[in-house]
């Protein structure tokens, strides 16, 4: 049974898709079947994940709308040894499309529940909006994985997003949950981001994740090779940060 997970923050620029590109690389190369849903109409993770989005015949787009099966659209990442389920510009007209269907908010989680014995993990990649494609992802994830900068505007978006969280919770699916906060691009140089760090801890707890996600070169790099950061380079610091996240995933899951 898959343990399905949404990461999302309507915060735009906060590292959700090197998050889930990287997670599910370090999944992957930790033996965990996994598969990468990517909900962004921009297509990064897709392409992160070494895909070509401007080639692609069937897409997310296409199994939201019900046009073709999850199994005839995903497709393997080469490098990350992890599926996808890319996304290319056609997403963007899935919302108004979507408008009229019936059961819109849950078209993904109907796509997903025939395959969720075919993996350990799966990753959504949402998008930095509350869109009907957010809402899709949110309605089909057990959980939600939150990253976030350690900043002050970092914290005013967090609020919003747990309202958000718990709307959805109350009115759509009554198992979505936060699962924990993701410190990235953290410099410890920064006296705010620690203050910031230090409140995160305080407040949430062991919802805030162990790993810390450094800012790292290597890991902006990656995408313009079509890699995810953990494989492009796998001894960098954001690379093992990434690498130590994923392990604390697996561990965390066992006790859900």
């Amino acid at each position: 049974m898959a343990h399905i997970f949404a990461i999302a923050n309507q915060k735009g620029g906060v590292g959700k898709t090197t998050t889930t590109v990287n997670l599910a690389a370090a999944l992957a190369a930790q033996g965990q079947r996994t598969l990468l849903v990517d909900l962004d109409p921009q297509g990064n993770a897709t392409m992160g994940s070494g895909v070509d989005k401007r080639a692609l015949q069937r897409s997310v787009y296409h199994v939201l709308l019900g046009l073709e099966t999850l199994a005839a659209s995903r497709h393997p990442s080469p490098s990350g040894k992890y599926d996808t389920l890319p996304a290319n510009r056609d997403l963007a007209g899935a919302e108004v499309e979507m408008v009229e269907l019936e059961y819109r908010e849950k078209r993904l989680k109907r796509a997903l529940a025939e395959h969720t014995g075919d993996y350990d993990f799966v990753l959504i990649d949402c998008p930095p909006s509350l869109s009907l494609l957010t809402l899709n992802g949110l309605c089909a994830a057990h959980g939600v994985i939150i990253p976030m900068q350690c900043e002050y505007f970092a914290l005013e978006g967090l609020s919003d997003l747990v309202n958000t969280i718990k709307k959805v919770h109350a009115n759509f699916n009554p198992d979505l949950r936060i699962i924990g906060l993701l410190r990235v691009m953290f410099d410890p140089r920064n006296t705010l981001g620690q203050q910031v760090s230090a409140q995160l801890e305080q407040h949430f707890g062991d919802k805030v994740f162990r790993a810390i996600v450094p800012r790292n070169v290597r890991l902006a790099e990656a995408p313009s090779y079509g890699m995810p950061g953990v494989v492009f380079d796998r001894t960098s610091k954001g690379a093992q940060a990434y690498l130590a996240f994923a392990a604390e995933m697996i561990e965390r899951v066992k006790t859900f």
